[in-house]
């Protein structure tokens, strides 16, 4: 059994050991919060100023909870960097917001006024109208708005930077508010997003010290809703362990990934995690745990359109192992398949044949396994018709043949290869050609062997005969020139 199942027990029983501790620490901070309210007489604990701190009507009260509230923003990521927009710093927000409040009581009409101006300035930036929806934000962080307007506008701006692919200026006004609001509910998401925009502008040290700083975090905040900040964790979890495999970190990105596989969690996605865990052991040259995860994967997602990198990467291992049966299996198995993924992505699962089926047969072709290389050469040969895959294939069948000892078949192969030459019009490409002009010449060379090789037998006849020892230079001294050991020609696919 491989490390990679072995661990499997010792593993999740750590995972809700930490979880456990993470509920605690915050029961814990609710509790103590109770005990300081009870103390001073109010019998509540103490919490933020909220919505239904300001005197509003019951209908704008709920626009305003669901402007303010801690579900995730959702922020359009960026492509590129705009260095000339990153000029452009957000406004400061004033800390000062005790008049504004008593403003708002005094005319609770007026944040119908607000409310309205955010909402619109939201729909502008979805329909990307991004010229008219910057100075309505920036109006909206004036002193004379309350906190939460402050907040969903200043998120606002950051998504709007974002949504101009102005990075620089989108981690700046995260900074702002993780400055100005250090307690605010939604700090983990605004870290998470912070890392994610770093990894995008090409800073991954920086980024994993945010999506780190996520799982430090989500210890600290006082908040009940622990499935949201699950939901955190585990997101920043994917992220360090996606940011290491972009780094070519595969060994560290295994690890991560094989924890995420690990975790009895319905929002993981378990076949993108299994996947790069199976190209993660792959690159590190793990074959062992390679071919225990690609199995596995193979086993409950074989009807997708990573199944056939996937077996690519389980023969390759496997051949590596030495186990080449094993190996030529599962390469007779992905060239003979016939899948609803195979029909719907047929450029794909073309590729990824020709491409496994060309390097293991390569393989076993460098390897004087001829037999096996046989095998796989004559299902290479019908994945394609055209001219310019099959000529190359048929050729290296020929040459397998030679090394077969069997000349007829493969002088047969060669004159397929020859009759085709009219099919090749003034545009193919003179690597094709030379394929038919190289059959010729092969054709020409087993004829000329075989001459040589009767020649040869009849003089030794004629000198036995005659009691005479004549030391026959045979066809061993008179090798063919340049291609007693070719290297396989087939074609990339």
């Amino acid at each position: 059994m491989s490390r990679f199942r072995k661990t499997t027990f010792v593993r999740r029983i750590t995972r809700k050991l930490v979880w456990n501790l993470i509920f605690w620490t915050i029961a814990y901070g609710y509790y103590s919060a109770y005990a300081q309210a009870n103390i001073a007489g109010t019998n509540s604990p103490t919490k933020a100023i909220t919505d239904t701190d300001f005197d509003i009507s019951p209908s704008i009260s709920a626009i305003i909870s669901a402007i303010t509230s801690n579900q995730p923003t959702s922020l359009a990521p960026g492509s590129a960097i705009n260095s000339q927009s990153a000029a452009a710093a957000p406004p400061t927000v004033n800390s000062t917001n005790n008049q504004s409040t008593n403003a708002w009581r005094a005319e609770p009409g007026a944040m119908d006024a607000l409310v309205q101006k955010l909402e619109t300035a939201r729909y502008l930036r979805k329909i990307r109208q991004f010229k008219d929806v910057k100075p309505m934000l920036v109006a909206l962080l004036g002193n004379d708005s309350p906190a939460a307007i402050q907040k969903s506008a200043l998120l606002e701006l950051a998504a709007l930077a974002q949504d101009e692919d102005d990075l620089p200026q989108t981690q700046e006004v995260y900074a702002q508010f993780l400055n100005r609001w250090p307690d605010d509910p939604r700090i983990l998401e605004i870290l998470l997003r912070q890392g994610q925009v770093f990894r995008q502008m090409g800073l991954h040290n920086l980024a994993l010290t945010k999506f780190y700083a996520v799982m430090t975090s989500a210890l600290t905040l006082k908040n009940d809703r622990l499935d949201y900040y699950q939901h955190l964790v585990m997101e920043a979890q994917v992220e360090i362990a996606e940011t290491h495999y972009e780094l070519g970190k595969y060994a560290e990105a295994a690890e991560y990934f094989s924890r995420l596989f690990e975790q009895d969690n319905p929002e993981i996605d378990k076949h993108q995690v299994l996947y790069k865990l199976v190209r993660s052991y792959s690159n590190t040259t793990n074959n062992d745990e390679a071919v225990a995860t690609a199995q596995d994967y193979l086993s409950h997602y074989s009807d997708t359109p990573e199944a056939p990198e996937v077996r690519f990467d389980l023969a390759s291992a496997l051949k590596e192992l030495g186990r080449d049966n094993e190996s030529l299996q599962q390469v007779l198995t992905l060239l003979r398949e016939q899948s609803t993924q195979a029909r719907s992505h047929p450029e794909d699962w073309a590729y990824w044949q020709q491409r496994t089926g060309n390097l293991i047969a390569n393989q076993f072709f460098r390897e004087g396994d001829y037999p096996r290389a046989l095998d796989i050469y004559s299902s290479l040969a019908q994945l394609d018709h055209s001219p310019q895959w099959q000529l190359p294939v048929w050729y290296q069948i020929g040459m397998t043949y030679e090394r077969l000892w069997q000349p007829q078949k493969a002088t047969d192969i060669y004159n397929q290869i020859i009759n085709r030459e009219n099919e090749l019009d003034t545009n193919a490409p003179p690597s094709l050609k030379s394929i038919v002009d190289m059959a010729r010449w092969r054709v020409g060379f087993i004829r000329w062997q075989s001459n040589a090789e009767i020649a040869n037998y009849a003089l030794h006849d004629t000198n036995e005969i005659v009691g005479v020892s004549v030391s026959s230079p045979g066809i061993a001294e008179h090798p063919e020139p340049g291609i007693r050991n070719p290297a396989p020609i087939l074609p990339k696919p």
